[in-house]
């Protein structure tokens, strides 16, 4: 995902991906702590959306 593609999208958009990547980064902390994530990179990504998202909702807002 690139902070382009995110800059296109509405408010409500960004707030609704914003809520599915917190949900699926808690889940993945899950299988971390269970020994189920075969790919711990996917952490790193997930984290990295997370702020694009909030950087694009930040500067909406301005």
């Amino acid at each position: 995902m690139n902070y382009t593609d995110l800059k296109e999208k509405s408010a409500l958009e960004l707030l609704e991906l914003l809520k599915e990547k917190k949900v699926l980064l808690f889940t993945l902390k899950q299988k971390l702590k269970t020994m189920q994530l075969t790919n711990p990179n996917e952490l790193r990504e997930v984290r990295r959306d997370i702020a694009r998202i909030n950087t694009a909702i930040s500067a909406q807002n301005k």
